[in-house]
C-alpha cells in the first residue's frame, strides 16, 4: 500500500481494508461451521442419537451470533463503494453490481430466511425439515461466498466484459463472468480455509470442555470432528487448491508472483525462499534460505520453467508494498504448514486414544483457534496487495478509483468512528459468545428414540 499519508487513495484503502478485515472474521466462521451442522443433523437422523442434535443446537447459536455481527459489519462496505470508491463503482458497477445483487437477493436471503428456523424451529419443524433448514443455511452461506468471490475474481482476472460507448464496463457474457476460472479456484481455496477456521474453533471448544471436565460426550464429539476435518481441510488448502491458486497467479499475474517471492531476477530453476528479507533498494533478497527449483515447479509444473523477475517490468507495474506482500504470503504458508502438522499429530493421538488425556496438547488446541483467522487475513492481504496497482487487473488503476470529492479528513474521521464502533461491537460479541460457551450444550436425559442418553 502506498504509504503517502497525504494521498486520499491511501486512506480510502486503509478504511476499506480495516472494515473488510473486521467483517470477514465472522463469515469465515459461519461458512466453516455450516457443514458441521448439516453433518450432525444427518447423523441425528440416521442414528437417533441425541448428542448430535445437542451439538446442532449449541453451534447453531454460535452460528447465529456470527451471522448477525457479519450482517451488521457487512453493510458499511456496500456503502463505501459509493462514498469512497465512486469512480470505481461508475466504471465497473455494470459488471460487479450483478454478482453483488445476486449475493443479496439469492444467497443472503436464503441463509437469513432459514438461520432463525435452524435456531428456534426444531420442535415445530421436526427432524427431517430441521435437517433441510440446516442444508439451506449451508447452501446460502457458501453461495453467498461464491458470488462475492466471483466479484473479486473479476478484479483479479477480468473476463466476460465489454467496454460500453461511454467508456464504462458492461456484461458481454454473464456465463463467462460467473464461471471465471479464477473464481472456481479461489472459491475452493477460500471455502476450505473457512472450513479450517470452523474446525479449529470446534476443536478449541472441545479442548476447553475436556480440560475443565465438562460435557464429556460433547467434548469428545467436537474433538473428533474438529481435528479430523481440520487435518483434511488444511491439506486441501495447501494442495490442490493453494497449488492451483499459485499457478493462476503465475499465469495471469507474473509480476505479482515475483513480488510474493521477492524475486528480482528472472530465470529457470527458480528457488522458493523459505526465509529472507526483501531489499527493494538493492533489488535482492537478503539472507535467503531457498529450495532450489521449487518455484519453477510449483508455478509452472517443471523445474526448468522460466519464472519472471521484477526487473523485467517497469517499477510502476510492481505491487506498491512488496515487503508487506512478501511477508503476508510467507507467514500464511508458514501457518498453513503448522496447521497440518498440529492436526496430523492430534488426529494420531486421537487414533491412539490418548488425545483427551494429553493435557499439553489440549492446551495447544484450545489456544490455536485465532491462528486460522490470522492466516485467512494474510491470504486476503496477499491477494489484494498482489493485485496492486490495479483495482481491476490490467484495466483500471487504484489511483483512478477513489472518490475525489471525499477529503482525507472525512475518511480519517469515519475510520476513527468505525474503529470505536467495532471495538464496542467486538466486546459485545465476545461477551455473548463467552456466555454461550460458558453455558454449554443443553443436556438431555432421553434420546430421540427413547433410549437413555449418555448425559
Amino acid at each position: 500500500m502506498n504509504s503517502n499519508l497525504s494521498d486520499p487513495a491511501f486512506w480510502s484503502r486503509l478504511q476499506f481494508g480495516f472494515t473488510l478485515t473486521y467483517h470477514y472474521l465472522f463469515p469465515q466462521l459461519t461458512m466453516g461451521l455450516a457443514w458441521f451442522l448439516v453433518y450432525w443433523k444427518w447423523r441425528a437422523l440416521r442414528t437417533g442419537d441425541e448428542k448430535y442434535n445437542q451439538a446442532v443446537r449449541f453451534w447453531a447459536k454460535i452460528f447465529g451470533l456470527n451471522f448477525a455481527v457479519g450482517v451488521v459489519t457487512g453493510i458499511p462496505m456496500e456503502f463505501q463503494f459509493g462514498t469512497n470508491w465512486a469512480d470505481f463503482s461508475r466504471y465497473a458497477g455494470g459488471v460487479i453490481g450483478q454478482t453483488l445483487a445476486m449475493e443479496g437477493m439469492f444467497a443472503f436471503f436464503l441463509e437469513s430466511a432459514f438461520v432463525g428456523v435452524l435456531i428456534w424451529g426444531e420442535k415445530r419443524l421436526g427432524p427431517r425439515y430441521h435437517f433441510l433448514a440446516a442444508v439451506a443455511v449451508a447452501l446460502g452461506s457458501w453461495l453467498s461466498g461464491y458470488f462475492i468471490l466471483v466479484t473479486n475474481a473479476f478484479m483479479q482476472h477480468p473476463v466476460g466484459y465489454r467496454i460500453e460507448a461511454d467508456g464504462v464496463l458492461g456484461i458481454a457474457s454473464l456465463s463467462t463472468y460467473l464461471l471465471n476460472p479464477w473464481a472456481w479456484v479461489q472459491f475452493a481455496h477460500n471455502q476450505l480455509a473457512a472450513l479450517v477456521t470452523g474446525s479449529f474453533v470446534v476443536t478449541a471448544v472441545g479442548a476447553l470442555y475436556t480440560l475443565r471436565g465438562l460435557h464429556p460426550i460433547q467434548a469428545q464429539l467436537y474433538l473428533r470432528a474438529g481435528t479430523f476435518t481440520a487435518l483434511i481441510a488444511s491439506v486441501l488448502v495447501a494442495f490442490p487448491t493453494g497449488d492451483q491458486q499459485a499457478k493462476m497467479v503465475g499465469k495471469h499475474q507474473p509480476v505479482t508472483l515475483a513480488a510474493m517471492e521477492g524475486r528480482f531476477v528472472g530465470g529457470p530453476m527458480a528457488d522458493v525462499a523459505v526465509i529472507g528479507q526483501p531489499n527493494i533498494a538493492a533489488r535482492r533478497l537478503d539472507n535467503p534460505i531457498e529450495i532450489p527449483g521449487a518455484l519453477s515447479f510449483l508455478a509452472y509444473g517443471t523445474f526448468q520453467s522460466y519464472v519472471h523477475g521484477l526487473e523485467e517490468y517497469p517499477e510502476d507495474a510492481w505491487p506498491d508494498n512488496i515487503e508487506l506482500l512478501y511477508y503476508s504470503f510467507h507467514l500464511m504458508i508458514t501457518l498453513g504448514t503448522m496447521f497440518i502438522i498440529l492436526m496430523a499429530y492430534a488426529s494420531f493421538q486421537h487414533w491412539r486414544g490418548r488425545l483427551q488425556s494429553s493435557t499439553w496438547l489440549l492446551w495447544v488446541l484450545m489456544l490455536a483457534f485465532p491462528f486460522p483467522y490470522i492466516a485467512n487475513t494474510l491470504g486476503w492481504m496477499t491477494a489484494e496487495l498482489g493485485r496492486q496497482p490495479w483495482l481491476i487487473y490490467g484495466l483500471f488503476h487504484t489511483r483512478d478509483g477513489y472518490s475525489k470529492v471525499v477529503s482525507n479528513g472525512d475518511t480519517i474521521f469515519t475510520l476513527i468512528g468505525f474503529i470505536g464502533l467495532y471495538f464496542v461491537l467486538g466486546l459485545l460479541f465476545l461477551f455473548l459468545i463467552g456466555r454461550e460457551i460458558g453455558h454449554g450444550p443443553d443436556e438431555e436425559v432421553v434420546g430421540s428414540r427413547g433410549e437413555e442418553a449418555f448425559l
